[in-house]
């Protein structure tokens, strides 16, 4: 059994994994059965496309799909039962969907897409999955095959999103009626290259919109962040790590943990909490340990405690510390005990793992000090009359937005390297694990403003978008690319896809894309992409800050 995987910055000789196994660490069975799921949600889309036409749309559809996608994300779920009991979910719902259907009096007629009609018990999936017509090679159009793995990949990350926000009873029709018309979209033969790249757009937009959308949740429900000296060592108590980006999650644990004597430590991604008002209460919320995703097999092993991963980011574990990860949500992982979903209404039970962390040792210390974020739009705003000071009096030259994601690559050592590079009179704005590149050197301030200013997760991408917009219209500008602003972005799994389309969307130029570009756009994709928008892959750190200083 063999695999076809290329959508994260790690496929193998940036062509694709097509082994018996992805770089990830996915095996070719998880990663075929990931491809029916995908398969088989383009069917419960093309129903309820319908459904939604005669008012019968439920939110338990949209939970599913934005659940299965986002299972689909690379490192977020390696286990085939969990895959397959998706998949079983998505054929229960199609067929719902039909029936509701058939009730109000609406047939959708026998020429139906397969994806839309097949059906199976679970032990023929395997077989289905490895058919042609399932995976991402079934479209045989190289350029087609392209834009269409563009609009799938920035789904993901939408769909990854659209689903925490909802976690927050926020969700927009609009947003969801898009993804469905989008994965459906994504079969249709009809579209040639000029529909997908409108589609392409279209699917920028739509990031925008759901960025904006989790924005509101996340700030309305916590508080907007705000600037914060995060502790990176420890303290002897017993304590739990926690990794991914899902802060209702994190809410509900922090709750459940209170007056236990156990401490809750962020991780990776989830560093931003520390950012959020409504979380600072907790006395027993200690600070942030590690550092970015691919460093956890080390600092899972140094941690102690049990590690619990609210989203994707899951690196293979070690066996000496396998029995105490857990996972929830969209994530799973064969040996890691999963955390089941919240009942409607209701919370999830964290009482396993907080038991666990009870008899384990405290964190062995890896860092000392502090480091300083919380610089999402609001306190940024907060800071413009200092900020356009600043600019005008020519102490700040240039701002560089260095977002998106780390990864373990030696390739990204460039990104520290250029960090150290800037000159004392540019500021970095960043958001994601890119950060962990640089947030912890001593690049100093510009007259009390951080020279490195986080935002918070991938998804606060948004709030750099934000800023970009605010000081558009202060500076009364016609163009956001006539800003001191250059974009050097880091990717490496599809929720940077969304947020690249999402820039793309609102206009930015000239962005430098890396470490490499990605292994599914086409070589006359990319150069649309290069003609269009400018887009380039970065070089090294001397040539690329050159072109940057010369603007």
């Amino acid at each position: 059994m063999s695999m076809f995987c290329y959508q994260c910055q790690e496929a193998a000789k940036n062509t694709g994994c097509d082994m018996m196994a992805g770089v990830c660490g996915k095996t070719s069975e998880v990663s075929n059965l990931q491809d029916l799921l995908i398969y088989t949600l383009k069917g419960v889309a093309f129903v309820n496309q319908e459904a939604r036409k005669a008012g019968i749309n439920e939110k338990n559809t949209d939970r599913l799909i934005m659940d299965g996608l986002f299972t689909t994300i690379t490192n977020a779920n390696f286990s085939d039962e969990s895959v397959i009991e998706r998949i079983e979910k998505a054929l229960q719902e199609r067929a719902k969907i039909k029936a509701a259907l058939v009730d109000k009096g609406v047939m959708l007629g026998s020429d139906l897409p397969d994806y839309a009609t097949w059906t199976a018990v679970r032990d023929e999936f395997i077989n289905k999955s490895e058919e042609g017509q399932v995976g991402i090679l079934s479209t045989e159009n190289e350029d087609v095959r392209s834009l269409r793995s563009l609009v799938l990949f920035g789904l993901k990350g939408m769909a990854a999103y659209a689903k925490h926000a909802f976690q927050l009873n926020y969700q927009k029709d609009e947003i969801s009626a898009f993804i469905e018309k989008a994965l459906v979209a994504t079969e249709d033969d009809s579209l040639g290259a000029d529909e997908l790249v409108s589609l392409v757009m279209e699917t920028g937009k739509y990031g925008v919109d759901v960025m904006a959308l989790l924005d509101e949740a996340n700030t309305t429900k916590y508080g907007h962040p705000e600037m914060t000296e995060v502790k990176i060592d420890t303290r002897n108590n017993p304590a739990i790590l926690v990794s991914g980006h899902d802060l209702k999650d994190f809410e509900e644990l922090l709750e459940q943990t209170a007056g236990t004597g156990v401490d809750v430590y962020t991780h990776s991604e989830m560093l931003p909490a520390n950012y959020y008002p409504a979380f600072k209460k907790y006395e027993h919320f200690y600070g942030n340990y590690g550092n970015a995703w691919w460093k956890q097999k080390e600092e899972f092993e140094s941690f102690n405690g049990p590690v619990l991963f609210t989203t994707n980011c899951i690196v293979p574990p070690r066996a000496s510390y396998k029995d105490r990860v857990y996972t929830t949500g969209s994530t799973a992982y064969p040996g890691f005990t999963h955390i089941p979903d919240r009942q409607d209404g209701g919370k999830k039970d964290f009482s396993e793992i907080i038991e666990h962390a009870k008899k384990l040792p405290a964190p062995t210390a890896i860092e000392e000090g502090t480091i300083v974020g919380g610089f999402a739009h609001n306190q940024v705003t907060q800071l413009a009359d200092k900020v356009v000071d600043a600019v005008k009096s020519g102490a700040i030259k240039k701002f560089f937005v260095m977002a998106g994601c780390d990864g373990r690559m030696k390739s990204r050592d460039y990104y520290s390297e250029f960090a150290k590079g800037l000159p004392q009179d540019t500021v970095i704005l960043t958001a994601g694990c890119a950060k962990y590149r640089y947030n912890k050197l001593p690049l100093g301030d510009i007259g009390g403003i951080p020279r490195v200013l986080d935002a918070g997760q991938c998804n606060d991408s948004y709030s750099l978008a934000v800023v970009a917009m605010k000081l558009k219209e202060i500076f009364d500008l016609n163009d956001i690319n006539d800003l001191p602003i250059e974009y050097n972005i880091a990717w490496y799994e599809q929720k940077a896809v969304i947020v690249l389309l999402a820039l793309l969307y609102l206009g930015v130029k000239d962005i430098k894309l890396g470490p490499t570009l990605p292994a599914f756009l086409s070589p006359n994709v990319a150069n649309v992409l290069v003609e269009k928008f400018g887009i380039s892959g970065i070089t090294d750190v001397e040539q690329d800050m050159d072109v940057y200083m010369a603007k």
